[in-house]
């Protein structure tokens, strides 16, 4: 018996906002530092809300929108941000908890 498979694409069920900014916060705790994981994410929730809306809400253009969020590259803070501000979406910091292995 042959076993079909698909391409899961998580941009397909990040339907709300707050869906979408559940999934940014669990990449960021995943993401250990790594800027492109991060950017990969980003770029995840800007194809859920649609790549053309959030090129022109943040001031970027489609191709270098769809560069910066490739995962194949760190985009700059400057683009990170400006991102965020389109998706609705907000960073905030809090203290790092360390758990301590006895």
């Amino acid at each position: 018996m042959k076993t079909t498979t698909s391409l899961y694409d998580v941009a397909e069920h990040l339907r709300t906002p707050e869906d979408m900014a559940a999934y940014l916060e669990a990449c960021i705790e995943e993401a250990d530092g790594d800027a492109v994981f991060i950017a990969k994410a980003l770029g995840d929730i800007a194809r859920a809300q649609g790549m053309t809306q959030v090129a022109r809400d943040s001031g970027l253009s489609r191709e270098s929108l769809y560069r910066a969020l490739s995962g194949e590259r760190s985009p700059s803070f400057d683009t990170i941000l400006k991102v965020v501000t389109a998706l609705g979406l907000k960073l905030s910091a809090g203290v790092r908890s360390e758990v301590e292995v006895t």
